[in-house]
């Protein structure tokens, strides 16, 4: 399992860049506008990751920015953190043998959400290319919030 990001809502990409680029020195990486799901993410990296980041190897903060406003209140605005994983199936598998609930299934075969004991989404995504679609995971529906 490799550590990848944490992602955080924003209501300000302008002001987020302002504090998280000019005032804290993180650089941006990565951007990609989705018209479809109305939002926009950004990866930022340390100073120090900048090298690593190009090559998709160090962690990254995402910058949620949903077009429709919202207001998160205190605690919304923190979104999950995400891990990549050589198999889907097999640690969603291992993780509900231990008792974990998978709060939203592998159904693509790239994707799924769990929650830690303190109520964080953990999102895991499959390392590579989304792994073909199979049972049970294709036909099981989210359980609770992720």
């Amino acid at each position: 399992m490799r550590y990848l990001h944490t992602m955080v809502r924003v209501a300000d990409i302008d002001a987020s860049i302002d504090f998280y680029c000019t005032k804290l020195g993180m650089r941006e990486v990565r951007r990609v506008d989705n018209e479809q799901g109305r939002f926009t993410l950004i990866f930022l990296a340390a100073p120090e990751d900048r090298r690593r980041a190009a090559e998709e190897k160090a962690p990254l903060l995402e910058l949620t920015f949903n077009w429709d406003k919202e207001d998160y209140g205190s605690g919304r605005n923190f979104g999950h953190l995400a891990f990549e994983v050589d198999d889907i199936y097999q640690t969603c598998q291992r993780l509900h043998d231990l008792g974990v609930t998978i709060n939203r299934p592998p159904r693509d075969g790239r994707m799924a959400f769990v929650k830690s004991p303190d109520g964080i989404s953990i999102e895991l995504l499959q390392k590579g290319q989304a792994l073909p679609q199979q049972e049970p995971w294709q036909s099981m529906a989210n359980t609770g919030t992720w």
